[in-house]
């Protein structure tokens, strides 16, 4: 794969040890294999305010982190589950891609994005199923294969490794397959489970 595929990955949650960052590492770490390069924001570091649709005064690293997306070809998401869904933090980062409403085109158009939820008990496919809900409200792709980890804290161990080779494999192959589905798309303008272009809805800005 051409080194000019760029993945951007987005995930963690603001825990000391968080095992939904430490699944996007792997992930990220497959998509490097594959020849991208790569950018990973962890939500903690991070650290964004609360997004306030009135806000003039947007933070210098809002502006980057929307930028970073928007110049990436794929993104891969991670997300803890809480109650049911992403994590406040995760959902608050989506909210600042608001800023992208006016590019051309807006959002993260036809960007394609790969999804990882980790869980402390047995689902984890509650918080994919919400990923791909804004995935979509934000013009993007979501790769077929997607990664909850049910019961993670028994999964990674303190360094953020998987205690199981399956699920180190599996990350990494969330990731490559990010690259390769991305790599149709900049060359030929759809990949293999898309659509070729058609007009889209216009933008709602209320």
């Amino acid at each position: 794969m051409t080194p000019s595929i760029r993945i951007v990955g987005l995930g963690g949650s603001f825990a000391a040890q968080s095992t939904s960052l430490s699944a996007l590492k792997i992930a990220i770490n497959g998509a490097a294999e594959s020849g991208a390069s790569t950018q990973l924001f962890d939500i903690r570091s991070l650290a964004l305010p609360m997004y306030a649709p009135d806000e003039t005064n947007v933070p210098d690293r809002a502006r980057e982190f929307c930028e970073a997306l928007y110049q990436a070809h794929g993104l891969l998401w991670s997300s803890p589950m809480y109650h049911g869904t992403v994590s406040g933090s995760f959902k608050n980062a989506l909210d600042w891609l608001h800023l992208l409403i006016h590019r051309d085109p807006p959002y993260l158009t036809d960007k394609v994005i790969g999804l990882i939820s980790t869980a402390g008990g047995v689902q984890g496919l509650q918080a994919v199923i919400t990923m791909e809900f804004a995935a979509r409200s934000l013009r993007a792709w979501t790769v077929p294969m997607v990664m909850p980890v049910p019961r993670a804290w028994q999964v990674f161990d303190d360094t953020g490794q998987p205690h199981d080779r399956a699920t180190g494999e599996q990350l990494r192959a969330l990731g490559k397959e990010v690259v390769r589905a991305a790599g149709q798309i900049t060359s030929v303008g759809y990949c293999d489970y898309s659509e070729p272009h058609t007009e889209r809805s216009p933008v709602f800005t209320g």
